[in-house]
């Protein structure tokens, strides 16, 4: 039985939720996964990243949205809506993060299915990621239907400052539209 909801939040709800974001953004860095940053990174290096993208949440350019079980933030995924003029189908999905303690519920699984649902409610037809290469996360994406495109070697920095390499996925998660001038 899930034990835990999936919540879509706007700008108020993510100020509110701000320091358990920070949390697991934190343990996902510490636990070694390459989401962005470089140790040593803390809780106010955390609550910068959620707070500088909050504008984006209050305009309806990013969907954020955490599983909580109890009022504790076990995850989150944010959906990248704003893009390009010739690229108005298409979403960017940005920072799955599941702390390492909620790992193996199907949190992760459950984040995906509402930010899918989420973007197709937005309009949007593809979905786009990009994850580091070999990680877990890898098996998950394959497991959801998502295809590979590609591999960059060396394209970013693990949390120790090792290189990684980062794969490139994309799902069709709707018909594709017609567009017209």
């Amino acid at each position: 039985m899930v034990s835990y909801q999936i919540e879509l939040l706007d700008e108020a709800g993510a100020q509110e939720a701000l320091e358990g974001l920070a949390s697991v953004l934190c343990d996902c860095v510490e636990g070694g996964a390459s989401v962005g940053f470089v140790l040593p990174f803390g809780m106010e290096d955390a609550r910068s990243f959620f707070r500088d993208g909050f504008p984006a949440v209050r305009s309806g350019g990013t969907l954020l949205y955490v599983a909580r079980q109890a009022g504790q933030i076990l995850g989150t995924v944010q959906v990248g809506l704003r893009q390009f003029p010739n690229q108005p189908h298409r979403a960017d999905l940005k920072k799955l993060l599941v702390h390492r303690d909620a790992r193996g519920k199907g949190v992760a699984s459950a984040l995906m299915a509402a930010a899918e649902a989420g973007a197709v409610a937005a309009g949007k037809s593809l979905l786009v990621l990009d994850t580091a290469t070999g990680s877990p996360a890898e098996a998950l994406y394959r497991k959801l239907g998502w295809e590979i495109t590609g591999v960059v070697p060396n394209y970013a920095l693990y949390p120790d400052g090792s290189y990684c390499g980062t794969t490139i996925y994309y799902k069709q998660i709707a018909a594709f539209p017609s567009y017209q001038k």
